[in-house]
């Protein structure tokens, strides 16, 4: 009987204990948080700050560490130059600045509100959380509104008969998460006015690429976001346009060992000697970036960069005075009267210059002569013996911008104003720049003219399957991609035809005298039996 029993529980008890198991709660595996849930943010919001303002409640330390970041100051002391940076200083050859243009140029800012030079820092409402946590893909900032997010459907401009669709912040805000590609993107593939225009290496179709286009990135393959490589501490984020490292010698980092240097670096994953069945290749590792050989071509996820801007044909209306825009055959944009005239390209083939992570930057207080060179918006340094430069891919980006000819220093004009002093709705240098100079501090004599510039941009995304990396005869040709850079000795490219020959005939004659003197043995030898 009681063997009885206990087969009938070890038949049907299993059975029982399943029947009586209640069903698996459902679960979300890529948060620790269902922000649907928080009662904080089941509300209408009007405006971004409300939002800041509940995602303070819990999140109590998150502003400060923001304040702390570049991404918020917008500003940057190299520590080798001493020169203060950041796009709230700096001059460059895409929009030129942002003095004047505040309300345009921080819809990519990580705040609310900056719309001129009295912006409040210490703010931590005008924090912007959903900037980087959006994960609903429906959030804007479209330029013109300082940086503020459109919650009611608006005409823009004023009169225009264009209207920006409100969007709903409650929605937004209960879907918030981890940064993505798309977050970073909206902004970081965007620079300089458009998709690709500025970095070339950089652009939309890093949103979900495929291997060819990166490697890292590839969407159905490893999935890096951008914050795989750019670690993030505190809300900073690692890497720097500014201080960038061009040469990591620190091998393998482990994440959150201190002093341990920049993650974003190649080596920071790859060590110092990545290629292990090519050992040869490491020794190029010694002088080479590794995206010298990794990126052979920039711009190549179907959308073109912009390779030229030619500011002093901007201004041309046509015969009834209104704005010109020209397109390709492509339909992109070539010449438009605001912004005058443009050259564009994909997959580029980089320039390649020796380069030690210094930049030096020609700022609005600088002196600069017109020649026939173009004046450097930014020097890269970098040399073949300061032993601390690896040769690496660059985009140069050239162009023609305002310049005043009297104090000999750049300008920085009013372009984006919907105002009658704002160059992209008037036309008129002679109001654009003096509001623009003015915004920025910096005396004008009244008087522009147009220089010719170039600013370099380091290429390190992209990154190709091994299998698509650069094959020997790329540099080891004679006209090769590395023909412009001195100081080092490529084999082929820098062969010496009398040197040539004078070495093989060495050789030739060495070889000949040693199977003269072997043949001369053999027979003496057999002489000498006989």
């Amino acid at each position: 009987m009681v063997l009885c029993s206990a087969g009938w529980l070890a038949a049907t008890g299993p059975v029982l204990a399943d029947e009586a198991k209640p069903e698996a709660k459902p679960l979300k595996l890529t948060t620790t948080a269902d922000h649907t849930k928080f009662k904080e943010l089941q509300k209408v919001f009007n405006s971004g700050p409300e939002v800041t303002k509940a995602c303070l409640a819990c999140h109590t330390e998150a502003a400060g560490q923001i304040h702390r970041t570049k991404h918020w100051k917008w500003e940057y002391l190299n520590p080798e130059t001493k020169q203060t940076l950041g796009k709230k200083t700096v001059v460059n050859n895409f929009c030129i600045s942002i003095a004047s243009n505040y309300a345009s140029c921080t819809s990519c800012h990580v705040g609310y509100g900056w719309k001129d030079a009295n912006f409040d820092f210490k703010s931590e409402e005008n924090v912007d959380c959903l900037a980087c946590h959006d994960t609903s893909g429906n959030y804007k900032k479209p330029p013109g509104f300082a940086g503020n997010p459109v919650t009611k459907d608006t005409e823009f401009p004023p009169g225009s008969g264009k209207i920006i669709k409100g969007i709903d912040l409650s929605k937004i805000a209960q879907k918030v998460g981890k940064t993505s590609r798309d977050t970073c993107g909206a902004c970081h593939f965007n620079g300089g006015g458009g998709d690709g225009v500025k970095h070339g290496d950089m652009d939309s179709s890093l949103a979900a690429p495929t291997k060819d286009i990166d490697v890292h990135m590839d969407a159905e393959g490893l999935d890096f976001t951008c914050g795989t490589c750019h670690k993030t501490s505190s809300h900073d984020v690692a890497g720097s346009r500014y201080t960038p490292t061009a040469k990591d010698d620190k091998g393998v980092q482990v994440r959150g060992k201190a002093g341990s240097g920049n993650p974003a670096t190649c080596v920071a994953c790859h060590d110092n000697a990545p290629h292990k069945k090519e050992a040869r290749l490491n020794q190029h590792a010694t002088k080479i970036a590794c995206q010298t050989c990794h990126i052979p071509t920039y711009a190549r996820g179907g959308i073109a960069t912009k390779m030229t801007w030619d500011w002093s044909t901007a201004g041309k209306r046509d015969k009834d005075g209104k704005h010109i825009v020209l397109k390709d055959a492509k339909g992109r944009i070539t010449y438009e009267s605001r912004k005058g005239d443009f050259t564009l390209a994909e997959n580029v083939k980089p320039e390649y210059a020796w380069f030690n992570g210094n930049v030096q930057y020609t700022l609005l207080s600088d002196k600069i002569e017109k020649s026939e060179q173009r004046t450097p918006i930014n020097k890269m340094g970098g040399s073949p013996s300061d032993g601390k430069s690896m040769i690496w891919p660059m985009k140069v980006f050239r162009g023609a911008q305002p310049y005043d000819p009297v104090n000999k220093s750049l300008i920085t004009p009013h372009t984006a104003g919907n105002d009658d002093t704002g160059f992209w709705k008037n036309l008129d240098w002679d109001k654009a720049i003096p509001v623009g100079m003015k915004d920025s501090g910096a005396p004008y004599s009244g008087k522009f003219d147009f220089i010719k510039t170039e600013m370099s941009w380091p290429i390190t995304h992209m990154v190709a399957p091994k299998e698509k990396a650069l094959g020997c005869a790329e540099c080891h040709s004679k006209n090769g991609r590395l023909a412009g850079i001195q100081g080092i000795y490529i084999p082929v490219r820098d062969n010496n035809k009398l040197l040539d020959t004078a070495g093989w005939s060495i050789v030739f004659l060495t070889l000949l005298g040693v199977f003269g003197h072997g043949a001369m043995r053999i027979v003496s030898s057999r002489k000498h039996h006989s």
